[in-house]
């Protein structure tokens, strides 16, 4: 699978997850992805974007991209990256 012309491993739906939950499922995600991995967290727009990303880069992984579907939801595309 690809987004954006980026190779993706893994891919997470917390389209049907309210915050705080939303970064505690798209962790759990980010945990069983072996270094230098790449997962699509989709989410909302609204809250999950702003926050989930900032706490992805507060976890010191690495934002690729955020990719509006236009469909209300945002694909945010994340290298893991052993802390």
């Amino acid at each position: 699978m690809e987004i954006a012309g980026i190779a993706i491993d893994e891919t997470v739906d917390i389209t049907d997850k309210v915050c705080p939950l939303t970064f505690v499922k798209a962790k759990v995600a980010l945990e069983e992805l072996d270094d230098g991995e790449v997962i699509a967290i989709r989410m909302n727009d609204g809250e999950p974007v702003q926050n989930v990303p900032r706490s992805v880069k507060e976890e010191g992984h690495q934002i690729l991209k955020l990719v509006d579907n236009e469909d209300g939801t945002y694909n945010l595309v994340v290298r893991k990256v052993e802390g």
